[in-house]
């Protein structure tokens, strides 16, 4: 009953927020048309130029970064004009040469304002009616590859990045422009084009996605700079009607819109965001749509600031800078979860812009100054000098990343993204599990998925996506075919594969419709940090536990990582679990046969790019690989029967155009088994220097891994190190109360403890 209440009352509570926001817009149109609006206003503001001059020449980061973007429109505008006819994909010719304008064209508006020199307006001009003369006249772009074609670009997506950008351009010059002159400009440009990319493309324009939420941006964008409440209106709330298949699929083979799903800008700022700020497609397109997101609501709250767009779901915005943030390495980059491509991190100008934004709106947190510092640049608005003055004041505090866990789903009850972090003797240790939703149309088939990382250095790798952004030779920059035969697939990642099919048998919509649910998240004691996550819909009739733990122990030099995986099945089945190492092999404990001719390990759900390596048995209880990269040596020591295969592979197999990078894996297989256990440890130890060319601590200092308990409801786990000192991890994995009170007996010996999980020396 009180559960059927608390829903009624959020359903009136949404109610009334959407009614109270549609009546805003509504009695906003009324109200502009009796006060002309200021230019510029939407991130740039009057006011706030007068502040940017009377600063001049005494902020040093905004200085430089004036001087920066001062002569790169310089060269531009020396180079002249150039506005082709569409035809190529990203990476060519047209497609960059258009980014470039519009990336070039905001710049410039904004030199105009702030050093007063007309000759930055006049190009801004001058590009804007070249445009306004071909867009009338060009036909949807001749590359047919995406669901939403574009006109300047291939997909209305990018057509959409365009007019984000132009708007701002255009609200910095629009006091120099005529009256005429902006009339041509709207009824030939840009009026056109917003319907374009809403109107005549719907499926682009009314979902909720990350193509939708710049779409809406856009519109928006524009709608404030020609003051048009109506248009407005519709980037708030999307199209009224749009005539949506409810089959309908994208090009990455997620749905385009769900029956009864609201759209517009107030939806995907809604739904795709956990109340803890992280975005369900993952980090990498978490990172793309900040821009729009945040340049939008900067643009409200300067314009409309009635609509309080940053208290919107209880301030989710400013959180997800901050999540934003959490989600990258030691050294700034994004974790690859889901389609996210590897290097892309916090020194991208989406970045800039959020760590900007976040810092001017969200009550001036000191730590986005060290953040702001090491990007080295800041915006050319009002945000940009508040970022650059509180720099230049010294009121820079570090930004600590911390253990945390994330949760996903609009209401944060649909699974998440835990991080656990350790100090290490010189580097940091992070952990990244993923049990989350699947993430949209990028999301992978990879329920209690991990990577590790020592410093900025993978341990264990994600994969990330298969693409090459932006360049031609690669598929015109596009998502490859092997994003979906290889990249998306399970095998593809660090967790378990059954059967060798991929999680939900590789169906969208069955993955779409489940998420893995925490089982403990604990990093109260920094000695022992836990994830615990369960996944049951993976694999009709088989549930899987996972249990990731950071363990720092005085005897070992770093931290490790014990891994356990609980499998129960109704049925026997061949389970693999993959770990995908960098690096080189140094040495291992059992013996492997290689075959004379490589052949791929499977024919399909990934395994046909799985070249087999080698396979071999161990005949001891344990099976040690060891492995060097960058100048240290790993361990993995995994708890094995005589009966396990141990399989060394590598990702390349069917792949003749080399769009798959050729990194090592080991897969630990067990066959015609029901229920099972994997448990491993994974150990970071010595370091090797090529100039004194001496090796230090080269060797395991895991003596002994073995399972000494365990039943349905419990599994201890003794670890036994080279000085002959043992360790105890006990883990309840039904009951996971924080005061629940366990005992098992181990041969003579009694054990009991209060919570889910307990380390003890024996």
């Amino acid at each position: 009953m009180f559960l059927k209440n608390k829903i009624q009352i959020s359903l009136v509570a949404i109610f009334l927020i959407t009614a109270s926001c549609n009546a805003q817009s509504k009695a906003l149109a009324g109200k502009q048309k009796s006060k002309k609006q200021e230019h510029p206003s939407l991130v740039l503001t009057k006011s706030g130029v007068e502040k940017i001059k009377a600063q001049l020449g005494t902020v040093p980061l905004f200085d430089k970064t004036l001087a920066t973007v001062k002569a790169e429109v310089d060269a531009e505008i020396l180079n002249g004009i150039e506005v082709p006819i569409p035809k190529d994909f990203s990476g060519g010719y047209t497609h960059e040469r258009h980014k470039k304008n519009f990336l070039i064209l905001q710049k410039a508006g904004v030199l105009y304002q702030i050093l007063d020199d007309e000759t930055y307006a006049k190009y801004v001009k001058d590009v804007l009616f070249e445009y306004a003369k071909i867009y009338p006249t060009l036909p949807v772009h001749p590359q047919t590859r995406s669901y939403a074609r574009g006109k300047l670009f291939w997909q209305c997506l990018n057509d959409s990045n365009w007019l984000v950008y132009v708007s701002q351009a255009y609200d910095c010059v629009y006091n120099y422009l005529s009256e005429n002159e902006r009339k041509q400009l709207e009824k030939d440009l840009f009026r056109p084009f917003a319907k374009f990319i809403s109107v005549e493309n719907p499926q682009f324009y009314n979902r909720v996605h990350n193509h939708s939420t710049w779409g809406n941006v856009a519109v928006g964008m524009i709608a404030l700079v020609m003051d048009d409440a109506k248009l407005l209106e519709t980037a708030l709330y999307g199209l009224k009607k749009d005539n949506i298949d409810p089959n309908a699929k994208d090009n990455d083979g997620g749905f385009i819109k769900k029956k009864g799903q609201k759209v517009g800008f107030l939806a995907n700022l809604e739904e795709p965001f956990s109340p803890d700020g992280y975005y369900t497609e993952g980090p990498y397109y978490q990172r793309y749509a900040m821009y729009p997101f945040l340049v939008f609501a900067e643009a409200l709250e300067n314009v409309k600031p009635e609509l309080k767009i940053f208290e919107y779901k209880d301030g989710v915005l400013l959180k997800s800078i901050n999540t934003l943030l959490n989600l990258t390495d030691i050294e700034g980059n994004f974790f690859p979860l889901n389609d996210g491509q590897k290097g892309m991190s916090y020194f991208s100008r989406e970045l800039v812009s959020a760590v900007n934004i976040g810092y001017y709106f969200g009550g001036n947190p000191t730590d986005l100054l060290s953040i702001a510092k090491d990007q080295g640049e800041v915006l050319l608005d009002d945000t940009g000098l508040a970022v650059a003055i509180g720099v230049r004041d010294g009121l820079a505090t570090p930004f600590i990343k911390k253990s945390i866990n994330l949760t996903d789903g609009k209401d944060g009850d649909e699974g998440g993204v835990a991080i656990l972090r350790a100090p290490g003797t010189k580097d940091d240790y992070t952990l990244v599990m993923k049990y989350s939703a699947h993430g949209l149309s990028h999301g992978h088939f990879d329920k209690l998925s991990f990577s590790y990382y020592e410093g900025g250095n993978e341990v264990i790798q994600d994969y990330g996506m298969s693409r090459f952004v932006n360049i031609q030779q690669k598929g015109g920059g596009n998502y490859l075919k092997e994003n979906t035969t290889w990249a998306k697939q399970t095998i593809a990642h660090n967790t378990i594969n059954q059967n060798e099919g991929s999680h939900f048998g590789g169906s969208f919509e069955t993955g779409s419709a489940h998420h893995s649910e925490k089982y403990v998240f604990d990093v109260s004691n920094p000695k022992v940090q836990v994830i615990s996550a369960t996944e049951t819909n993976a694999y009709p009739g088989t549930s899987l536990h996972r249990t990731l733990t950071i363990i720092k122990e005085d005897d070992f030099e770093n931290p490790y990582l014990l891994d356990i995986i609980k499998v129960d099945s109704e049925t026997e089945n061949q389970y693999d679990l993959p770990y995908y190492y960098l690096g080189q092999i140094m040495s291992t404990n059992f013996k492997y046969n290689a075959p004379e001719v490589l052949k791929p390990l499977g024919t399909k759900n990934g395994y046909q790019h799985l070249w087999n390596l080698g396979e071999g048995k161990s005949d001891s209880e344990n099976a040690k690989l060891s492995w060097f990269n960058k100048e240290r040596f790993y361990t993995l020591t995994s708890v094995v029967s005589n009966e396990d295969e141990l399989i060394f592979t590598r990702i390349g197999a069917n792949d003749p155009d080399f769009n798959l990078r050729n990194d090592p894996g080991f897969i630990i297989r067990k066959n015609n088994t029901k229920n099972t256990y994997y448990v491993s440890l994974l150990e970071s130890h010595g370091h090797y220097d090529p100039v004194s060319e001496i090796a230090i601590n080269a060797f395991s200092a895991v003596k002994n891994l073995k399972i000494v308990f365990s039943d349905d409801a419990y599994i201890a786990v003794q670890i036994e190190n080279a000085a002959n000192r043992n360790s105890l991890f006990l883990l309840s994995q039904k009951d996971n109360a924080e005061d629940s009170k366990h005992q098992i007996k181990i041969e003579d010996k009694t054990y009991e403890w209060v919570g889910a999980f307990h380390l003890i020396k024996i």
